[in-house]
């Protein structure tokens, strides 16, 4: 069969895919159309949390499928309320409200619309709409056209000019340039407690309460992209609070995004608003209620399938305690990467099952073609070896495994990478 990257192929060329084609997977394995076998620690992009072909998410998808696929937002769905109460109390631990789409991207443009829909709401005192967001450069916030927008990366925005206007992206983890940045039109700071694209950097807890303060000096609405690494990811169901420890609880953001994991490969997003009050023209407003009746909508978010798949992922979670395994493997990834000794390897960060892999690009430089990144160099030599990973950007490796990710499997998947490591430097 024909890759999309081929001439003879019937597919869009706008993925630059790698020569390997799967057919199925259970666990933390998958199988390609040979029948060769891969450690899979991409797991679609932080995306299938319970592995391949989970029978939690199986169950769910066919027992609702056998009772109601579709019935559009013009209607009440048990499922929808079932999983917003969730998100408040079992996830954020404060009151809010949710709204259900299909995607990371559709999530954060929802927080977009959040943001200039409360910047109509409360202007410049002049009565001119506030429509200022700030972002950070290495972020990634889908790839619509107000997420590319957001996003601080060239390459994102190169050949859809003009952006949409608004977005300032600054440097990440700096305080003095965030606050230096707010003026009269900014309505909103939005940001990745982890840039997962950016290259697995963390979010000081620092810089993430100076932003909460900020927030609340200026009137602007706090936005958390949790799309890579929510739901269990780095070691807490909300990922802001794996960071912050013992001060999360004095912590809550106006608005949060998530996706990839929360359905465990099945399409859902979310977006969580606050209940907490915000600043108005008007007076004293709920942020929940900033987006009020025809402000936002989708045909296929929030579906009776995609929220019992969400709700089985979450259930599975908290029986199996995948949380705080997530961390355990973390911390055994993180001491096996780091007894690996070689001097490819710059740097191991992250946190839980969120891990980047820091490569020494001049280490890497007598092996690499030119204009070859050496994170996509490595990811190809991991797959001919049987396991694959994530590049990002041009010297961070991803791992991005499954949540109940096995012992054992770890330790194969070191293996591998220190055994390729070898081959390619001896």
């Amino acid at each position: 069969m024909a890759s999309s990257s081929d001439s003879n192929s019937f597919l869009l060329g706008n993925y630059a895919r790698f020569d390997l084609t799967l057919t199925h997977g259970q666990g933390s394995r998958v199988w390609d159309t040979d029948g060769r076998e891969y450690l899979d620690f991409g797991a679609g992009i932080a995306v299938c949390s319970l592995g391949h072909a989970h029978p939690g998410i199986t169950k769910a998808i066919t027992e609702q499928a056998g009772k109601l696929l579709h019935c559009s937002n013009l209607y009440g769905s048990p499922g929808q309320e079932t999983l917003a109460e969730a998100l408040s109390e079992q996830v954020v631990g404060y009151p809010g409200k949710s709204v259900f789409v299909n995607s990371g991207a559709e999530a954060n443009e929802t927080l977009i619309k959040l943001a200039r829909r409360f910047g109509v709401l409360s202007p410049q005192a002049d009565g001119t709409p506030r429509y200022g967001i700030l972002t950070f450069e290495k972020s990634f916030h889908g790839r619509t056209f107000a997420g590319i927008s957001a996003t601080g990366q060239a390459k994102i925005h190169d050949g859809f000019g003009p952006l949409l206007p608004g977005f300032t992206h600054l440097p990440y983890n700096d305080v003095e340039a965030l606050e230096a940045a707010i003026d009269a039109n900014t309505v909103a700071i939005l940001l990745e407690p982890i840039q997962g694209e950016g290259g697995i950097r963390m979010a000081t807890p620092e810089f993430l309460k100076a932003a909460a303060d900020l927030a609340k000096k200026h009137n602007l609405l706090l936005l958390l992209d949790e799309v890579q690494c929510g739901f269990g990811r780095i070691g807490n169901l909300a990922g802001w609070k794996a960071i912050l420890e013992e001060d999360a609880e004095d912590f809550v953001p106006h608005g949060v995004s998530w996706a990839k994991g929360m359905g465990g490969g099945y399409p859902i997003g979310a977006v969580w608003v606050s209940d907490q009050l915000v600043q108005t023209k008007s007076g004293s407003l709920q942020a929940s209620a900033v987006l009020g009746p025809g402000t936002h909508g989708t045909t296929y978010g929030g579906g009776p399938v995609a929220c019992a798949v969400a709700l089985a992922v979450l259930d599975t979670i908290d029986e199996e305690g995948l949380v705080d395994h997530a961390i355990g493997m973390g911390r055994r990834a993180a001491g096996l990467l780091g007894a690996i000794g070689s001097p490819a390897i710059q740097e191991v960060r992250g946190m839980g099952l969120m891990i980047g892999i820091v490569l020494d690009t001049e280490f890497f430089r007598p092996v690499v073609s030119s204009g070859e990144a050496p994170s996509s160099f490595l990811v190809k030599a991991l797959m001919h070896a049987g396991l694959l990973t994530v590049p990002a950007g041009p010297d961070v490796v991803r791992w991005l495994p499954p949540l109940n990710l096995s012992a054992g499997d770890l330790d194969e998947a070191v293996s591998i990478l220190e055994s390729t490591l070898e081959k390619l430097f001896g």
